[in-house]
């Protein structure tokens, strides 16, 4: 079939998205095809679209990892799922009968891909998925909340719980609070039970940072955060940094924490080589660890936690999916505070 979509043939600025009618292929044995009804952006839209390193694209090709929508047709017993049903899709796809993957840790697959990276993604009308990617939708919220919620709440909850096992009592900084990692972390940390600081880049976002649930939140333009971190905590350091800048942030973030402390990291955007002072990490054995995404299964808990309320997505704004070029300037400008959502139109069909 045919559907339309937002693709890129190249890489370069926002100027290479553009809206086409592409050809769909029919969903194989164990897939569904999807009405894609909402589709949430991701700094991971912008590398992508930039170009990143043996990144191997098939073109045309559609960005997208956050995708929700309707069953539209299933493939041969296609699990799970019915047409008509609302479903949320899980972002990473693997094998599925790895060890790694029998073992909850499909994000260690050798064939582990992200939709939207290594396979096409939901800038489209319609997308084709495996049906182990098909989650319940949470209650009656709107498509555009719930499409802020998959890549960033499972990689925060995998950051928080899985690698740091944040603990009640511990200080948490959480940088670039504006983020939508960020502003699931700074939910789930207290959730946990954890005193969150977290860091902005201005005034206005480090005030809607303490409206998440952050105990102290420093505009780190105005303000040195390691200075700061070190006076609220009585020079003692933060227990956990959760960090997705990268470059001098996670260099003055081993100096920020505790001894002891934990640092997780999942991204660089300000840089992927930072100066770090190996005397800091092992005189004061610091653990920093990395990581990325988190299982499918973390994603049944997250959503349920979404559908009471305990944890709530963050959109910012939600623009047409045909205006994605001005969402991608808004991401890059750091215009947003949480998800910026594209919204798919009904069309036809």
């Amino acid at each position: 079939m045919k559907t339309e979509a937002i693709v890129l043939r190249q890489h370069g600025g926002p100027d290479v998205l553009h809206r086409e009618t592409i050809d769909l292929r029919e969903p194989a044995a164990r897939e569904v095809r999807l009405r894609v009804r909402a589709v949430a952006l991701n700094h991971l839209d912008v590398w992508v679209r930039r170009g990143l390193p043996n990144l191997r694209l098939t073109y045309p090709h559609c960005l997208g990892s956050d995708v929700v929508g309707e069953i539209d047709a299933l493939g041969p017993g296609a699990r799970g799922a019915a047409v008509g049903d609302r479903v949320v899709v899980s972002p990473g796809v693997s094998c599925g009968v790895c060890e790694r993957c029998l073992s909850g840790e499909d994000t260690m697959c050798a064939q582990y891909g992200i939709l939207g990276e290594d396979l096409s993604g939901g800038y489209a009308r319609h997308m084709v998925v495996p049906d182990t990617n098909l989650l319940p939708y949470p209650g009656d919220l709107p498509f555009t909340q719930v499409a802020a919620v998959p890549l960033v709440f499972l990689t925060a909850w995998q950051m928080v719980v899985t690698k740091a096992r944040v603990q009640p009592g511990e200080t948490v900084l959480i940088h670039a609070a504006g983020s939508g990692v960020s502003s699931a972390a700074i939910q789930i940390a207290k959730l946990y039970g954890a005193r969150v600081i977290a860091t902005a880049s201005t005034e206005a976002k480090a005030l809607r940072a303490l409206s998440l649930g952050a105990d102290e939140a420093i505009d780190y333009v105005a303000r040195d955060f390691v200075a700061e971190v070190k006076r609220l905590t009585a020079k003692r350091g933060a227990d956990v940094v959760i960090d997705h800048v990268g470059g001098e942030v996670l260099a003055k973030s081993v100096v920020a924490a505790a001894r002891g402390g934990r640092i997780v990291t999942c991204g660089a955007t300000a840089g992927f080589h930072p100066p770090i002072d190996l005397r800091h990490v092992f005189f004061r054995q610091i653990a920093i660890l990395g990581s990325t995404m988190g299982s499918k299964g973390l994603l049944f808990g997250i959503l349920e936690k979404v559908r009471t309320g305990v944890l709530r997505p963050v959109v910012d704004r939600v623009l047409p999916l045909w205006e994605a070029r001005e969402a991608h300037r808004v991401l890059e400008a750091r215009e947003a505070f949480g998800k910026v959502v594209l919204e798919v139109d009904s069309g036809s069909g």
